[in-house]
């Protein structure tokens, strides 16, 4: 039989999973930040509560998680992968040269680690935020885990590296063999077009951790 408890613990887990907290996670859903405070797990009477549809509806998309993957953190256990690190560079440094190959992979010694609660995607590497340039989508200090091999799809948030050396974070608005419609996360500046033979590579952003 399935239980509050079991449900509210599986929220906590994909949280974790995705290295946020209970509050972070239901911001990165575009939810108030006490969706799944504990106090909102009952009544005032003290009646037990379930938490929406569209909440859990919400969380999985913004994780990129399936039902079934939902599912599996309900339990005494859950399915929690082991904890890994990955290399991980200030967003500001990114567009030094040296510090990426041709595909778009991590190279050369000035990255940092940061540790990962549960595996993810081989190659995977993050990129903390400095400043006010990604706001208000990213808050300096949020983490972004991209992954060079990840499937992106319209409306994925993703970093470019242009053939010029220009990186940028963007979000994938339309993708056609002869052009590259991205929209930017800043009010303040233009959406962008580009031939794919301007771009060197393109990765997905599949998380951040706030």
């Amino acid at each position: 039989m399935l239980r509050h408890a079991d449900v509210w613990r599986a929220i906590d887990r994909l949280a974790g999973k995705h290295g946020m907290s209970p509050s972070g996670l239901a911001r990165a859903a575009g939810l108030d930040a006490t969706t799944f405070n504990k106090s909102k797990r009952k009544s005032p009477e003290g009646k037990l509560r379930w938490p929406n549809t569209d909440s859990l509806a919400r969380i999985l998309e913004a994780t990129g998680e399936s039902l079934n993957g939902f599912v599996s953190l309900i339990g005494p256990s859950g399915n929690q992968a082991d904890k890994r690190t990955l290399p991980m560079l200030s967003y500001s440094e990114a567009g030094k040269s040296g510090l990426f190959d041709e595909g778009g992979q991590p190279t050369g010694r000035n990255w940092d680690e940061f540790e990962l609660p549960a595996a993810t995607e081989t190659g995977a590497y993050a990129l903390k935020v400095t400043g006010s340039g990604l706001e208000p989508t990213y808050r300096s200090g949020d983490l972004l885990v991209v992954s060079p091999t990840a499937p992106i799809r319209r409306g994925d948030r993703v970093v470019i590296k242009t053939r010029k050396g220009d990186v940028a974070v963007r979000e994938l608005v339309r993708r056609t063999a002869k052009r590259i419609e991205l929209r930017s996360l800043n009010g303040s500046r233009e959406d962008r077009a580009y031939a794919p033979d301007e771009l060197r590579w393109m990765a997905r952003v599949l998380w951040v951790s706030q």
